[in-house]
């Protein structure tokens, strides 16, 4: 195989110790720089809080109840999955890009071997950010539970039981009655039904026995029928099964669209990382005197050959 005289060639004494130099600190060398995807990370965690908080303010987390006015649920929906995977497209990049930019850059190693470094370069970025953002996040949700907790604190038992419980509204329509007069034991009638309804929930199934009994129950308390009772606790407890159902399918929904929006963000990671370690090669190098990417590539191709 013919080549030119390079920085390999015996023709070169000076060139073929800088090639050797070049060589020997790149075999000894990691293949991660992990300075460059610990920036990244940062850079791609900081965009996504940042974006997070500036959809938030654009309305995306608010949906107005009343036709006509504010943005609809189902736009709402929309147009918050698209800002997510926009999310992830500007941060991921932005990580990624500078993952590859700032690494450390490899004279001797084959092109090939570079682009693969670089992606994994952008993809530990964006692997990395994302653990940053879902600890950050985390522990964000445990400070607002815990203010939320200390500001309640001053409440009474009965209405913090009655805020924790999903179900609260479903069970309390179950004893509503014509007349307002208050009943003693109407706490602990609901205290009573509500984990019956929460654990029928789970089974799929309210069971005729404690279909009978919280019938009874509400006919005692209401003064219905137990016929008109048993009609209530049916149509109660489905309205309640089909809005639990509702909720795991906007949760399955939600979670479907997420892995699109982080899958999308890892593509994007990885190849502005080749872009970004494209760029920092072709850096000139300064020693001694300027030496142009020609020589690098000079010696790539001689150690190929």
């Amino acid at each position: 195989m013919h080549m030119e005289p390079s920085a390999l060639s015996p023709s070169g004494p000076f060139q073929t110790g800088r090639a050797e130099t070049l060589f020997a600190a790149d075999t000894h060398a990691a293949g991660v720089s992990w300075p460059a995807v610990i920036a990244g990370a940062f850079v791609a965690a900081a965009l996504s809080l940042i974006l997070l908080a500036l959809g938030a303010g654009l309305g995306l987390s608010a949906v107005s109840p009343w036709a006509g006015a504010g943005t609809s649920e189902a736009t709402l929906s929309a147009v918050a999955i698209v800002w997510v995977i926009l999310m992830q497209v500007v941060s991921a990049s932005m990580g990624g890009y500078l993952a590859g930019r700032l690494r450390t850059k490899w004279a001797t190693i084959h092109t090939d071997e570079v682009y693969f470094r670089d992606t994994a370069h952008g993809f530990l970025a964006w692997a990395v950010a994302l653990v940053v953002t879902a600890a950050f996040l985390a522990s964000a949700a445990a400070a607002m539970v815990g203010t939320a907790a200390a500001a309640a604190n001053g409440a009474s038992a009965q209405a913090d039981a009655r805020q924790s419980d999903t179900h609260g509204y479903f069970v309390d329509s179950l004893f509503r009655a014509d007349s307002a007069t208050p009943d003693s034991l109407g706490s602990a009638v609901r205290a009573e039904v509500a984990p019956i309804f929460a654990a029928s929930l789970r089974r799929g199934t309210l069971a005729p026995t404690d279909s009978t009994y919280v019938a009874h129950l509400v006919s005692t308390t209401t003064g219905l029928s137990q016929a008109d009772a048993e009609k209530r606790v049916a149509d109660v407890f489905g309205a309640d099964q089909q809005a639990v159902e509702t909720a795991r399918k906007a949760t399955a929904h939600a979670l479907l669209w997420l892995f699109v929006a982080l899958l999308t963000g890892a593509f994007f990671a990885s190849v502005s990382a080749t872009i970004g370690g494209r760029q920092r090669d072709h850096v000139a190098v300064i020693a001694g005197h300027a030496v142009s990417n020609v020589s690098d590539a000079r010696v790539r191709g001689a150690q190929v050959g």
